[in-house]
């Protein structure tokens, strides 16, 4: 069996408050009602960072730097009858242009970390959130 993978980022946004902003998968989607870290797809030809750029400006409405985008590290799909994997990249963000919104449906919310640990998330997101607050 050939397996490909399909490699995906997100960003971790934190304001100045210490909270984390996560978006709500619209119902009717894959994950629909789940929180997750906002992001999506690298498209061909793209480098991770500026596919996250895309996506958030697409999903939020804000606009960052790549120099603001630090990498938080990733977690990987796996599974014995998947042929295709998943692997997320994740970022945190702390300084972007704009307001976050849902542009393409769902919602967004700001979180504490304990907040955002207790959500109701997809399984790569899981593993992420507690990588990235098991200090907290």
């Amino acid at each position: 069996m050939t397996r490909t993978w399909t490699a995906v980022v997100a960003g971790a946004l934190r304001r100045s408050d210490g909270c984390w902003l996560m978006h709500r998968r619209p119902q009717g989607k894959h994950h629909g009602g789940l929180w997750e870290f906002p992001g999506g797809k690298v498209e061909a030809r793209e480098m991770p960072i500026e596919a996250l750029q895309r996506e958030l400006a697409e999903e939020l409405g804000i606009i960052c730097r790549a120099e603001a985008c630090e990498p938080a590290g990733f977690a990987e799909s796996r599974g014995e009858t998947e042929t295709s994997r998943l692997v997320l990249l994740l970022y945190t963000i702390e300084t972007w242009d704009g307001e976050p919104r849902a542009l393409e449906g769902g919602s967004v919310g700001w979180f504490s970390p304990a907040e955002v640990l207790a959500l109701p998330k997809p399984p790569l997101d899981i593993v992420l959130a507690a990588r990235l607050f098991q200090n907290c």
